[in-house]
């Protein structure tokens, strides 16, 4: 059975940091560029940021360069997401998810959903 485990989302105030955690399991990590979407209400779920697991190699979406940091733990099949310096816009619904290699990192490329965790940014 496939499942992506995602934590960590909570309630922060601007300029405060979590870190969101996605436990893979079910399907063969090396296969895949894991990552998390967010979805802000009234708003498109945007890709954020992903991980290449068979060479490291990473993504982020420009509203999060500098902010976001992504890193995995093979041996755990774990994928993290450190934000850092939040901000109200970045409040939304984070999803994990599981795109194959050699496909764009967008929402019509998943093979495989998290379920959400909420992000809340107050000013």
């Amino acid at each position: 059975e496939v499942q992506l485990q995602a934590s960590g989302g909570g309630l922060v105030q601007a300029g405060g940091s979590l870190t969101l955690s996605c436990a893979a399991s079910g399907f063969t990590f090396d296969d895949y560029a894991i990552g998390w979407f967010r979805q802000a209400p009234g708003k498109e779920r945007e890709g954020v940021s992903c991980i290449k697991i068979s060479d490291g190699s990473t993504y982020y979406a420009d509203s999060v360069k500098g902010r976001f940091t992504i890193s995995s733990d093979n041996a755990e099949n774990t994928v993290y997401l450190q934000m850092n310096s939040l901000k109200p816009e970045d409040t939304a619904v984070y999803y994990c998810a599981a795109v194959p290699i050699g496909s764009y990192f967008r929402y019509s490329s998943v093979d495989y959903w998290g379920q959400g965790t909420q992000v809340t940014v107050s000013s």
